[in-house]
């Protein structure tokens, strides 16, 4: 029987390429857990290979003592494949969905860990996409900006004592979020005007953030050999080829959704060759890497607290002092 986690939810955050999925699929394992995914273009389904949905690797091979055979244990998932690609889908939708997904997980007794390489998605879940109508400040937020989380907070315990000690760790820390619990308390809002789940009340969960990268040249390396695969080995130009003739979606619309679907649709048409097909994504998914690295150390900037790790052993380290 696994251990109640009650609120506890671990998030994966990282460039693409970096190994989120692996990583996640090995901790689901050992912790019990199921994989919520913050990837605002693995909901869209027939788009596995260019989005690198990975599903292959959400079934683990694992030798059973007891039968002495090796069995296939599968790892559930959530918000990977649940819309067409014609759909819009966008970070309301996603919130909602997420929210409801990992309820689902814990009431289950379960552990939710959400991975993906959308920052926006990630942020928005731990520290809250803001449903308040309460206006940003924006002279208040440049005088708290100077000051640290630990001044935040106790200017926040001034205003509301109560509401401030009723805070997770991870919250107490986190300046963004203090900043816009200033903002709301000061203008004399009560909590119970705000949503739940709003950066302006407390959210349900307590979040452990786990980031993962690597050393730009073995990144580089990592883009283009897994590029390389795709390509060659998983035929992502025939899933390209096949969203457009099997599932209507158009030309533009393949471009919309940016690197593979973009590059290889100007290839299907016939606008660039192969070879410049496989340059210019490559640049694109370098570039893309770097504007997400970008992101994260941002949100650290706003308080954000990822502990970045290097392999499993590190991250099972914090997982076990965290749900303990």
């Amino acid at each position: 029987m696994p251990k109640k986690t009650n609120n506890k939810v671990i998030v994966i955050v990282g460039t693409t390429a970096s190994g989120k999925t692996g990583l996640a699929v090995a901790l689901a394992h050992k912790y019990h857990g199921e994989i919520v995914s913050a990837d605002s273009r693995q909901v869209y389904k027939y788009m596995d290979i260019g989005t690198g949905k990975d599903l292959k690797d959400f079934r683990l091979p694992i030798f059973d003592c007891r039968l002495k055979k090796t069995k296939i244990v599968q790892i559930p998932y959530h918000l990977i494949s649940i819309i067409h690609p014609n759909t819009e889908y966008n970070l309301a939708k996603w919130y909602k969905a997420a929210n409801k997904a990992i309820k689902d997980i814990l009431g289950r007794g379960r552990l939710p860990i959400v991975a993906g390489g959308t920052g926006l998605y990630a942020q928005a879940l731990t520290d809250g996409f803001d449903l308040s109508p309460v206006k940003p400040d924006k002279m208040l937020r440049e005088k708290l900006e100077a000051k640290t989380a630990e001044q935040l907070f106790a200017r926040l315990r001034r205003l509301n004592e109560e509401f401030a000690d009723g805070l997770h760790e991870s919250d107490k820390k986190n300046k963004r979020r203090l900043m816009r619990y200033i903002e709301i308390k000061q203008l004399g809002q009560e909590e119970a005007e705000l949503p739940m789940g709003s950066s302006a009340s407390k959210t349900d969960y307590n979040f452990l953030l786990l980031g993962i990268t690597w050393p730009r040249e073995v990144l580089r390396e990592r883009i283009y050999k897994r590029l390389v695969e795709r390509l060659e080995k998983e035929d992502m130009v025939g899933e390209v080829e096949r969203l457009h003739k099997n599932h209507g979606v158009s030309w533009r619309r393949l471009a919309s959704f940016g690197l593979e679907y973009k590059y290889i649709s100007l290839y299907l048409r016939k606008e660039i060759d192969y070879g410049k097909m496989i340059e210019l994504l490559n640049i694109a998914i370098g570039q893309f890497a770097k504007r997400q690295m970008t992101w994260l150390r941002r949100w650290e900037r706003q308080g954000g607290e990822i502990n970045w790790v290097k392999n499993q052993k590190e991250a099972e380290k914090l997982i076990k002092n965290f749900i303990k």
